[in-house]
């Protein structure tokens, strides 16, 4: 159903899988011909303090979103093109809206006062035709978009986020669990909460929330983009194999665990670990583990070409968390081919099971990689077998282009149903 306009809320900053999400499912979406808002959480609340209004509107298109770089002209009304960093060039968009906002974190948000008549404001002036919030852990997940979508009479749809670990091994696991705890009562009001897995769903339908409201659609990852290919990686590193690890340097990523099993296994000269990423914990265990150990700290690296780079020259790929929810960075390398080692926590042991990667023990991981390293260094011909069939795994499975029609799908759903109530409340 091309047309249809949909205002997602999502986040643009700080990176993360939600960022990625948001990003690669609405480029999608704009490239089938979908028209498509884009409501974040972007300005300080020492710019608000203005009206809702003023910040909103200078004329019927005119939108100030300096944050972006557009300046203070028109936005393009929705049947034009127009271009924004996020969105493909290519596409059609209708605008971009800053939601003013206290204090941002990685996950947190603290939207400001203001916050919700900017929301209001805008969906009445923009009209969607759906609202989908790429859940951003706010305040206004919890009464405030339920109750102005119902205003409006808009349906609403919601993807969440939160990692886990159902088997609760350990004290993030559990504040993780509390999560979905502190979100099942007011996901029952959304019209549709998509989940990445079976496990997410039980969890949620145990908690309350009606299991005819919430479904399953898997992260996806553009298998094209993402694809085994030529890379000078090992030239660059000077090394015969590689093993990466990508996402970010916190306490949940279980770093630390990979790099002692990196130590003590005595890899050689021929091997490297590659670390990608950034985060709190960065700078301490980089004063502690470094090249002399083979391990090479590449950093935050934003070019996606450079990180595809990456991931097509390495030969193994380590994600040792503690808590995920369905790691688009394991999709990604399993895409480009790479060999696949995972903690089963959230569904990363659900993607690699039937033979498609390692699965790790989330209690056990540093003594397992002791293990498993020496033998992914010395037998070349097991990373390509396991490449093999963890590409295979998400071409079956976990497509980017399946992952959109199974939304558009619901999308066209979410709109009959709200068809049907109104006119069954028109009827009564």
């Amino acid at each position: 159903m091309t047309g249809m306009h949909i205002a997602w809320l999502g986040k643009k900053f700080p990176f993360c899988g939600n960022v990625t999400y948001s990003r690669e499912i609405t480029n999608g979406l704009l490239d089938r011909g979908y028209q498509v808002s884009f409501l974040h959480f972007a300005q300080e609340a020492a710019e608000s303090d203005r009206t809702a209004d003023s910040w909103l509107w200078t004329n019927d298109w005119g939108l100030l979103a300096r944050e972006w770089g557009l300046g203070k002209g028109k936005v393009s009304p929705p049947s034009q093109k127009t271009q924004s960093p996020i969105f493909n060039s290519e596409a059609r968009m209708v605008c971009e809206v800053p939601l003013p906002y206290l204090k941002k974190w990685q996950i947190y948000t603290i939207p400001t006062f203001k916050s919700r008549d900017v929301l209001k404001k805008s969906l009445e002036r923009l009209k969607p035709d759906l609202v989908h919030a790429s859940l951003t852990l706010s305040l206004l997940d919890f009464f405030v978009l339920p109750e102005i979508c119902e205003e409006l009479n808009l349906p609403l749809v919601a993807t969440f986020h939160p990692p886990f670990d159902r088997k609760l091994r350990n004290l993030t696991s559990g504040t993780q669990h509390l999560m979905y705890q502190l979100y099942a009562p007011f996901l029952a009001n959304y019209d549709c909460t998509i989940v990445f897995s079976q496990i997410q769903r039980d969890i949620l339908v145990e908690l309350g929330v009606p299991e005819e409201r919430v479904t399953i659609i898997p992260n996806g990852v553009d298998s094209l983009k993402y694809s085994p290919g030529p890379s000078a990686l090992k030239s660059e590193l000077n090394a015969d194999r590689v093993f990466v690890y990508l996402g970010r340097i916190a306490m949940e990523k279980n770093v630390e665990s990979l790099l002692k099993a990196w130590k003590k296994a005595e890899m050689g000269p021929g091997s490297v670990l590659a670390i990608v990423g950034d985060g709190p914990m960065a700078a301490s265990l980089q004063m502690f583990y470094g090249e002399e150990d083979g391990i090479i700290w590449m950093g935050f690296i934003e070019d996606e070409n450079r990180r595809i780079e990456i991931l097509r020259g390495a030969d193994v790929f380590i994600l040792p968390s503690l808590v995920e929810g369905l790691s688009l960075s394991l999709l990604e390398a399993m895409a480009c081919g790479l060999a696949c080692l995972a903690t089963d926590v959230g569904a990363d042991g659900e993607v690699l099971e039937d033979g498609a990667g390692v699965v790790l023990n989330p209690q056990r991981v540093s003594s397992e990689l002791q293990t498993l390293l020496p033998l992914f260094r010395d037998h070349p011909e097991l990373t390509t077998l396991l490449g093999q069939k963890a590409r295979q795994r998400v071409i079956d499975r976990y497509t980017l282009s399946g992952n959109i029609s199974q939304v558009e799908k619901l999308y066209v759903e979410m709109l009959a149903q709200r068809e049907v109530k109104q006119k069954g409340l028109v009827s009564y």
